[in-house]
């Protein structure tokens, strides 16, 4: 029992990391590809001195590198759409939106990594979806708030087949590892940006961009790579649904955001769902 307890806590710090990159993303005057370069530079640098530190394997067997560069570049999309929805809308519909990837994993993960159909897992995913759907009710293309739905979905899309790609060799890496060469991949791709800025453009924003790297991003997602390990790709989605609404609360803090009536009833029904599904993995966890 006190390893399904510190398994838990372990994922749920994780997501409470992950959550600050809405206030944070919303906050760092960039451009998006710049921000996310910027932050894949930085965490990979300080994910590598920990693995060095902790004397952790970096090496990749020559049959997972392709899949561990497909993943890379699938974060990096992630991320990027992600951080669009963001910046065109507000930190409620940019974090809540990309919360329908738990439904996407539900009916992915069976199809692509063959285990098996759970019919709770979709009734879980559909609840989350009937979250968003009251999240934006008005649905128009003509109108930001939309197009940020539509990459938040994109966004979700892409999280989903990178968190079941790394599910299908996560128990053979250390998470530290995984997460080191997902970064350097981004890093690598999006390296034009970085070195065509200029430091007086970075500079302002560099502590809030030492934050992100450092933990959200080299603490954060490595512990989540980590739970990858103790959970299906499915239950660790829903129960990250919690993050829009650790997000919110973030931006209400530092932003003086405050999320409108939908916002709270849609997170209201996602955090429900995920207390459910985590309270079923909590006793299902080896």
């Amino acid at each position: 029992m006190y390893k399904n307890f510190r398994h838990l806590l372990n994922l749920n710090i994780a997501i409470l990391l992950i959550s600050t990159s809405g206030a944070l993303g919303k906050h760092i005057d960039l451009p998006v590809p710049l921000i996310i370069g910027l932050r894949t530079i930085i965490a990979s640098g300080c994910i590598y001195v920990f693995c060095k530190w902790r004397n952790l394997d970096l090496k990749i067997q020559k049959k997972d590198r392709v899949k561990l560069l497909l993943s890379g570049i699938l974060m990096g999309l992630h991320w990027i759409t992600y951080f669009y929805a963001l910046k065109l809308s507000n930190i409620a519909i940019g974090m809540i939106s990309i919360f329908t990837f738990p439904i996407i994993t539900s009916f992915l993960e069976p199809l692509i990594l063959k285990v098996k159909f759970q019919k709770i897992q979709l009734l879980f995913g559909f609840l989350v979806l009937s979250g968003i759907c009251i999240l934006v009710p008005d649905f128009d293309f003509k109108n930001d708030s939309s197009i940020a739905l539509i990459l938040g979905i994109l966004s979700a899309i892409l999280y989903s087949l990178r968190n079941i790609l790394t599910k299908s060799f996560v128990d053979e890496y250390n998470g530290s590892s995984l997460m080191f060469y997902q970064l350097i991949t981004i890093a690598i791709i999006l390296s034009p940006f970085c070195i065509t800025s200029t430091l007086a453009q970075i500079s302002n924003q560099l502590p809030m961009l030492l934050i992100l790297a450092i933990i959200t991003t080299a603490i954060g997602h490595t512990l989540f790579v980590e739970s990858l390990k103790k959970f299906s790709t499915t239950s660790v989605s829903i129960m990250s649904s919690t993050q829009p609404v650790y997000g919110i609360i973030i931006g209400i803090l530092f932003l003086n955001e405050f999320p409108n009536s939908n916002a709270i009833v849609g997170g209201s029904l996602i955090l429900l769902t995920v207390v459910f599904e985590s309270f079923r993995a909590y006793k299902k966890a080896p």
